[in-house]
């Protein structure tokens, strides 16, 4: 493997992922006053208590208090802390959650022995609701795995199976009201927004399957705030956002794509938006060409570049990233699935130029390696041998055009004697003649085209090379 053209998109994409000039223009609500946060465990003596913040998947020591002998430890300072889900970290690993929101003058007392069960809180709203969420979660959790494990024996048509089906239904429905009056007695707090930004969409059970999965995807997001950049600093953002992309939006280029800009589309006010910073800095690292096996996850990166980094939209990124970045996006954007493959006209070993259309067979390969490369010396000998079986088919269903990159003359001779490779064979050391055409990351890199020159595939192994030829085969009948 060689990786050529080598460039640290993380110093371009910034923000949430690395430390950049360009400073945050967050306009998440802004804790009013100094904390001063008295924690006390009872039974627990002299040690140290860690307040730890969350951000997305990340979390981080805020601040380390030494408890006193009562076991009570005292988190203040000047500079108010962001709002968010934080954990208290005890010296033995046990822990519990608290929310921290503008009100920063508040105590909390609990029992070393019993951390959450003997837990009060005194003038924190959201840490109490929260506490008395986890404790009836706690209940309703377990009768709802007792529930489904009682169904699971059962046959679905029997009148057992609908009776306990009815309970389970009535358990969510309990479950469900209680969760709409607290967002109704407390609709702005940040547990209320927490809570709601967490729960599933209904499944439409009345619809086919597949309509079933396009409607929860669509209405994945609306129960959160994008609004209220609080969330951030609590894990439901970043446990929405990997499951929306992972699991219920379909790995392939045009569906990412859509399934980001729908979301992006959600924002109120992309403009300073910490949530369309994140959201787009996270899905192009996710598909980063370099990270993802994802076909063709050049598509993705080029999309989101030419849409998303650019001076207007992307505040967090000083004008020199942006350039880089949209640089790399116009030179991948000539090769991306789909698109025709450009008739590059590369000189071979005479120095004489052999253009790619002049080969006739039904698909191309056009095959980028290095000589030096240890997966090109890998790749080589399987494509050879499948290359020797595609002219032995009359007409020969597939050919083969291999350009050599970064390498010397001699050496690119040497190897291609070495390895028997008897198809095209061309290099331009000036990089000339393939500039902005067929994009490599990673060598050896494999496209392939189909019978009216269009890209039908990229990013592949040799062994993938005849179902890719015998799915597009069946595509044209």
């Amino acid at each position: 493997m060689k990786i050529v053209n080598v460039y640290l998109l993380a110093v371009a994409l910034c923000g949430f992922f690395t430390n950049c000039s360009a400073q945050s223009t967050s306009t998440a609500p802004v804790a009013v006053e100094s904390p001063n946060i008295r924690i006390t465990i009872n039974g627990m003596g002299a040690g140290p208590v860690v307040l730890v913040g969350m951000m997305n998947d990340k979390q981080y020591a805020v601040a380390k208090v030494e408890a006193d002998a009562t076991g009570t430890a005292v988190f203040q300072q000047e500079k108010p802390y962001q709002q968010g889900l934080y954990f208290v970290l005890l010296q033995n690993q046990a822990n519990f959650q608290v929310m921290i929101t503008e009100d920063q003058t508040f105590s909390i007392t609990t029992s070393l022995q019993n951390l959450i069960g003997d837990l009060k809180v005194d003038g924190q709203t959201d840490t109490e609701l929260l506490l008395e969420n986890a404790r009836y979660e706690t209940g309703y959790q377990t009768q709802f795995r007792e529930l489904s494990k009682a169904m699971q024996a059962l046959d679905k048509t029997t009148p057992e199976y609908a009776a306990l089906e009815a309970q389970r239904d009535q358990l969510n429905a309990k479950r469900q009201a209680l969760l709409n009056d607290i967002y109704k007695q407390h609709p702005n707090t940040l547990f209320t927004k927490f809570k709601r930004a967490g729960q599933n969409p209904e499944i439409r059970k009345n619809l086919p399957s597949e309509d079933q999965v396009t409607r929860y995807r669509m209405e994945f997001w609306d129960g959160v705030d994008l609004a209220d950049e609080r969330l951030l600093y609590t894990p439901v953002i970043y446990n929405k956002l990997k499951r929306y992309f992972e699991e219920l939006t379909p790995q392939q280029p045009d569906s990412i794509i859509m399934s980001l800009e729908r979301l992006v589309d959600k924002i109120p006010n992309i403009k300073g938006s910490e949530y369309y910073k994140y959201f787009v800095n996270w899905v192009a690292l996710t598909y980063e060409p370099t990270k993802t096996s994802l076909m063709d996850a050049e598509a993705v990166f080029v999309r989101i570049v030419q849409r998303h980094f650019t001076y207007e939209r992307a505040f967090w990124s000083d004008s020199t990233n942006v350039y880089a970045l949209q640089l790399r996006a116009d030179e991948m954007a000539y090769s991306l699935v789909g698109q025709p493959g450009p008739n590059v006209k590369v000189p071979d070993a005479n120095g004489k130029p052999q253009p790619l259309y002049d080969l006739k067979a039904p698909y191309l390969i056009v095959y980028l390696y290095n000589p030096d490369c240890e997966h090109c010396q890998a790749e080589s000998p399987k494509l050879v041998s499948r290359y020797r079986d595609w002219q032995q088919q009359s007409p020969p269903l597939a050919d083969v055009y291999a350009i050599a990159i970064d390498t010397e003359p001699e050496e690119w001779k040497a190897y291609v004697a070495k390895t028997g490779m008897t198809w095209t064979n061309v290099f331009d050391p000036t990089n000339r003649s393939i500039y902005k055409t067929y994009f490599v990351n990673i060598t050896p890199e494999i496209y392939v085209l189909g019978p009216d020159r269009k890209i039908i595939a990229k990013n592949l192994k040799v062994e993938q090379i005849d179902e890719v030829i015998r799915r597009d085969q069946e595509k044209r009948k």
